[in-house]
């Protein structure tokens, strides 16, 4: 009977010891569904921010060719306990795919000036935001958002940081001319779509124009390789170390100069 209390005691410390966790993160992040105008639609977003007030980076978070999936919002909500205002554009209006046919189907439905448009309307909606220093907004994506990440680089001069992660990469020297942010690029040595080839040209095209950039090539990894929805191509080492370069780039660009201060 003792050792049956023993065991019941312990299993609730531990019970309140995970609930304590789960509150002081819900406490420290807060998301929500925002919407905003991008020409004359109104579309809508995943909001994820930190709780305490303050004045914070922005970053405009670009979803796979999925959609607007839980992972995606979960990347934001990783980047604003981290110290970010993240909003995760919906290029999709909506809609999420479960399978690869039904994602391919609503990526060549979406029209690519539209999609840059709305992240363009992202930009805006959160310079316009008071907890946002307009001056430090960055992108970050995966896949088709990691290509969507470049190409708000191209169109955004304002842009200040760019994470891509093995997306499509620009190769018209006028485009590439136009990306002023610090990038940093994370893909696998095994992608056949965006091939090592691929990245070194890119890197040396942005090195030649002076540009900041700083790419990593993962040994044994595929395309999407940080994702665990891509089972057999989940490469949970690579992709922690994706996250960390990612991070680390950001809080070097926007708050170890203000700690300096």
């Amino acid at each position: 009977m003792r050792r049956m209390f023993q065991f019941m005691g312990a299993a609730l410390l531990l019970g309140l010891v995970i609930a304590v966790g789960v509150m002081a993160r819900a406490a420290g992040v807060k998301t929500e569904t925002v919407e905003f105008k991008s020409g004359d639609d109104t579309i809508s977003a995943f909001l994820a921010e930190p709780a305490a007030p303050g004045k914070y980076p922005g970053l405009v978070v670009i979803h796979e060719w999925w959609g607007l999936s839980d992972w995606v919002k979960e990347q934001a909500e990783k980047f604003a306990e981290h110290g970010y205002v993240a909003l995760a554009v919906d290029l999709y209006r909506g809609k999420v795919a479960t399978d690869a046919s039904t994602a391919h189907e609503l990526m060549r439905g979406m029209p690519q000036d539209r999609a840059v448009r709305d992240l363009q309307a992202g930009f805006a909606y959160l310079a316009g935001r008071p907890d946002v220093n307009a001056n430090k907004i960055g992108d970050v994506g995966w896949c088709m958002g990691g290509g969507l990440a470049l190409q708000l680089a191209i169109h955004q001069p304002k842009l200040a940081a760019c994470i891509v992660n093995y997306g499509a990469l620009p190769t018209d020297p006028n485009d590439i001319a136009q990306i002023f942010a610090p990038v940093v690029g994370n893909f696998g040595a095994e992608d056949h779509g965006i091939t090592p080839d691929d990245v070194k040209a890119f890197e040396s095209s942005m090195q030649k124009r002076g540009r900041f950039i700083s790419v990593k090539i993962y040994p044994g990894a595929g395309h999407g390789f940080e994702n665990p929805i891509n089972g057999a191509g989940y490469r949970p080492e690579a992709a922690a170390d994706a996250w960390k370069r990612s991070i680390d780039f950001l809080n070097a660009l926007f708050k170890e100069p203000a700690k300096a201060k």
